[in-house]
């Protein structure tokens, strides 16, 4: 039952998604009481750690991923490491460079808070480690599998030093609360928590099917299927029911707007940088497909669970989060559709 049932999440992600989102408006009270869920915390790396509801459940996530990595393919991986390498630094830089281009007009928006807002959600969305997610994708349209799981594994790898770094220079095109913000998040210790909740759940669960036994990874790989998937819809429940209610309560449309065109811009423009990346190394298609959907789709999770924790008195930040996170499935399936359409 369980097994179907998340089977069938699988099939019809996005509508899920958009039901948690919608459950997040009308029914918020379950999700803050997740968000205030403290198992316990402790000081590392100049911040204090809080093993947060939503951070429980990131981690849940990444330990899954971290599970799925299976050696052969990080073996092939590490053959022929130029593609991986050439994604990874062109996820970090085509956000970069897209959030420079737009800085004249956001700074200029006509309200300061709604465009600091754009800019340090906008900003964690660039800065946040490859979505898991975008190996499913990648399969189902016939990717290069052991490229999609290096650009995935390096950015999780990477993200506790390319993060915050990432962070400080998207802060230095903007002036004002924008900047103080993404300095805040650069510095507070968002290393630690990207070690504390990416790094290392993802480590513990490559570990765990290295020293595991064939059947015992397998039992835990059925469990953790549906364990994870509802973790997803939870974490995507929790983090908006945060800013939903108050961003729609009184529904600012122009705020709304920019945050839809702005998201869908740079999602348009990090798959098409994916393609175009691939054609400049004359990769096959397999691999160009797989560099889409990786430097398309990111870590909006991580994003928004660092968001919350460290900017819990803004929560606006969260809203351009929480529209990437849709715009990115609807492009991401765009995308596999075109791409089966001209395989066939």
């Amino acid at each position: 039952m369980i097994e179907r049932l998340s089977h069938w999440i699988h099939r019809h992600l996005l509508f899920c998604i958009a039901a948690a989102y919608v459950a997040a408006r009308t029914s918020p009270t379950a999700g803050l009481w997740l968000r205030n869920v403290r198992a316990f915390e402790f000081e590392a790396g100049g911040g204090r750690i809080e093993a947060s509801g939503p951070a429980l459940l990131l981690a849940l996530l990444l330990f899954n991923a971290g599970l799925r990595a299976r050696p052969d393919r990080m073996r092939e991986i590490a053959r022929r490491p130029s593609v991986v390498l050439a994604g990874l630094l062109a996820n970090m830089m085509i956000p970069l460079l897209y959030l420079a281009a737009l800085a004249p007009a956001l700074v200029a928006w006509h309200d300061p808070v709604e465009a600091s807002s754009l800019v340090v959600g906008l900003a964690l969305v660039a800065a946040m480690p490859i979505a898991g997610s975008s190996t499913g994708w990648a399969q189902s349209v016939g990717a290069d599998m052991s490229l999609s799981l290096g650009l995935v594994v390096g950015s999780t790898l990477l993200s506790p030093i390319a993060t915050p770094a990432l962070l400080r220079f998207a802060g230095l095109a903007f002036p004002g609360e924008a900047a103080n913000d993404l300095l805040a998040l650069a510095g507070r210790g968002t290393g630690a928590f990207l070690a504390a909740w990416v790094l290392v759940p993802s480590l513990l669960g490559m570990a765990a099917r290295r020293l595991a036994s064939t059947t015992l990874v397998e039992r835990l790989e059925r469990a953790l299927k549906s364990a994870a998937t509802l973790a997803l819809l939870a974490l995507c429940y929790s983090n908006a029911a945060a800013c939903l209610p108050q961003a729609l309560a009184d529904p600012d449309w122009d705020f709304l707007g920019a945050a839809l065109a702005l998201s869908t811009g740079l999602c348009i423009l990090t798959f098409f940088g994916g393609y175009a990346i691939g054609r400049l190394l004359r990769a096959g298609r397999p691999q160009r497909t797989a560099l889409m959907f990786g430097m398309g789709m990111n870590n909006n999770g991580t994003g928004l669970v660092l968001a919350s924790t460290i900017l819990a008195s803004e929560p606006l930040v969260l809203l351009p989060i929480i529209v990437y996170n849709l715009v990115q499935h609807v492009v991401a399936g765009c995308v596999g559709r075109l791409c089966a359409a001209d395989a066939a």
